[in-house]
């Protein structure tokens, strides 16, 4: 089920509210252009921002819309046990079939912190939970052996690693076995994800390019030496298109490119602004290199 392409779903705004239609537009995008599983209300959904109410009807909306043909992993994660224990039982509630629960940013706990966070949510809810460690911008890094002790826990269940750091597909695999699913934050490194024990991707690509994502996801896990090449030839077509939605912080270069196909603004909330006039014209050249836009 949690495996393959899997968009972390932005979020779209109009006079800085959620714009339902466009939001409905893109989970039907999705659907029709082989995406995996939706991540709505994630960090790329611009979470942080979001008021719980807005929260819950992103939420909502995915289920209700994806109307169960598509995996929908709610992203519930926040610097407070309690606020994240609420987001994770609503989305249980509404549906979800998974939660994706970031790593606690700005508290800075201790690895006995993060532990007992992630308990305290598995022993309030019945759905399978996916941590995401992302140390870039939550500051701590979840080591391995932390990971663990919580894949003892009754629901959880994988990660999405946005470490950057391969080695930790091979260390997470020899601690935890081919069972716990390991998912990549990083669209540029999924190839090699794969092959070291990686099942898929939660990916920002996909918002603009789900079709290919699917594709290249399918490819990459395969063995077969016509599999590895077409794979490898789909990862490099990607790689400029990954790059040029990292160039500036996340989802605003993704925003942009989501408006260049018609799709949504790419308005988004302070204290994220919108990207630069010379961004835009390298995120452009990316899309025409994906073939994206004419």
């Amino acid at each position: 089920m949690f495996k393959g392409s899997n968009v972390a779903l932005i979020t779209p705004f109009k006079d800085d509210k959620l714009d339902v239609d466009n939001y409905i537009k893109l989970i039907h995008f999705h659907m029709e252009n082989g995406t995996n599983a939706l991540v709505p209300a994630g960090t790329t959904g611009e979470s942080p921002t979001l008021s719980h109410d807005e929260h819950q009807k992103v939420i909502d909306l995915c289920i209700q819309e994806s109307k169960g043909k598509l995996t929908v992993i709610a992203g519930t994660g926040s610097n407070s046990t309690q606020e994240a224990i609420s987001l994770t039982t609503h989305a249980e509630k509404a549906g979800a079939n998974a939660a994706l629960i970031v790593t606690p940013y700005y508290n800075k706990p201790s690895q006995e912190g993060l532990y007992q966070h992630y308990k305290a949510i598995n022993d309030k809810c019945g759905l399978p939970i996916i941590i995401y460690n992302i140390p870039g911008r939550s500051v701590i890094d979840m080591s391995v052996e932390t990971m663990t002790r919580l894949f003892e826990l009754k629901n959880i269940v994988g990660v999405k690693d946005a470490t950057g750091n391969l080695d930790r597909v091979d260390q997470q695999l020899k601690a935890m076995g081919k069972e716990f699913i390991q998912l990549t934050g990083n669209d540029d490194n999924a190839l090699e994800f794969n092959r070291r024990g990686g099942c898929g991707a939660i990916s920002v690509t996909a918002n603009v390019a789900p079709k290919i994502c699917s594709e290249f996801q399918s490819l990459s896990t395969l063995d077969d030496d016509k599999s590895k090449k077409e794979a490898k030839n789909l990862d490099d077509f990607l790689q400029p298109l990954h790059s040029a939605m990292f160039i500036e912080s996340n989802p605003s270069p993704v925003k942009f490119a989501a408006k260049q196909l018609g799709l949504c603004d790419d308005i988004v909330r302070l204290p994220l602004v919108e990207v630069t006039n010379q961004t835009k014209e390298i995120i452009i050249k990316a899309l025409k290199s994906a073939k994206l836009i004419k």
